[in-house]
């Protein structure tokens, strides 16, 4: 049923995108200001209280619920977990502006696909080249389509129902939303929600990255995977990145123009410089590690049929 239930939510996503800011992300933030306007005094303490307080009961409140539904009948289990995974995966999001900056790059429109990459990053990038723009898209969509796919996906098939998934996302909303300073209540409870994050996200950023390793050049990828994820700042998207650059013979990282300035970071890849070419091979590569996961997910669930 777990297979069913991911391919079907991935399907119902790719026709109807989900609108996340209206049905994911407002919620959340009122949820969570509500929660630090009744509990938080500036301490990091009550950071810590909110985040467990949403993501450990939403995935204990998930799994109940989907306890009772199977109870009454699999059905409504299966209805449960298709609308779930939905309202957690937003992998269409990501999709679209990639997409979308990628046919602005084609068509030579450098303001527009700054336009884009600014509204998807939440980050001004005023200054970037052709080249630099098609890097940044990859680096986020490589980033986005783990946040919002497989590292979904994985722990939605490790737990029961869906709340795997829910945990994931609650998790990873308070790594963003902390992260980028709209809970500005403490620095520790910024701290808190990055490292929780970060355990939950350890094993399944791994196996993503394995999987572009799989798809793509795998000696490349192994080389950059263990050479140069020491060197990016980001923990929790340094071997993601590092590993599909090696996969995809991209060089990322580099120095950026970031809000008026520019950003130096390390290389990360071996190869060509970014183009809109290689766009379309990140494209590629994340569908072709999607199959690969799903074809996995068919033999374990064909070893526990055949061993039952």
């Amino acid at each position: 049923m777990t297979l069913f239930v991911l391919i079907i939510a991935l399907l119902i996503e790719q026709i109807r995108p989900l609108p996340v800011d209206r049905w994911v992300l407002q919620p959340l933030r009122s949820l969570s200001g509500n929660l630090f306007a009744r509990f938080g005094d500036g301490q990091g303490g009550h950071g810590r209280l909110v985040w467990l307080s949403v993501v450990v009961l939403g995935t204990l409140l998930t799994a109940v619920l989907h306890y009772l539904l199977w109870e009454l009948h699999p059905v409504f289990a299966f209805a449960f977990n298709v609308a779930v995974l939905f309202l957690t995966m937003g992998f269409r999001r990501e999709n679209r502006f990639f997409s979308e900056i990628h046919l602005a790059l084609r068509m030579g429109e450098l303001d527009r696909a700054r336009a884009l990459l600014a509204d998807w990053r939440g980050r001004d990038c005023g200054g970037a080249d052709a080249s630099e723009l098609a890097r940044l898209a990859i680096e986020q969509a490589l980033v986005g389509a783990h946040r919002s796919l497989f590292g979904v996906a994985f722990w939605f098939v490790i737990l029961p129902g869906p709340s795997g998934a829910v945990m994931y996302r609650l998790a990873r909303f308070f790594a963003d939303e902390w992260g980028r300073g709209a809970q500005a209540e403490s620095d520790d409870s910024s701290r808190f929600a990055r490292r929780g994050f970060e355990l939950i996200d350890w094993l399944p950023a791994r196996l993503t990255a394995a999987s572009f390793s799989v798809v793509g050049d795998f000696e490349g990828a192994v080389y950059c995977w263990r050479t140069q994820a020491v060197l990016w700042p980001d923990k929790s998207s340094a071997i993601l990145l590092a590993s599909a650059a090696g996969a995809l013979g991209v060089r990322l990282g580099m120095p950026v123009h970031e809000s008026g300035g520019i950003v130096d970071r390390p290389e990360l890849g071996l190869g060509d410089e970014a183009s809109a070419d290689y766009m379309q091979s990140t494209v590629g590569l994340i569908w072709r590690a999607l199959l690969v996961c799903l074809f996995l997910l068919v033999l374990v669930g064909l070893a526990g049929w055949v061993g039952g």
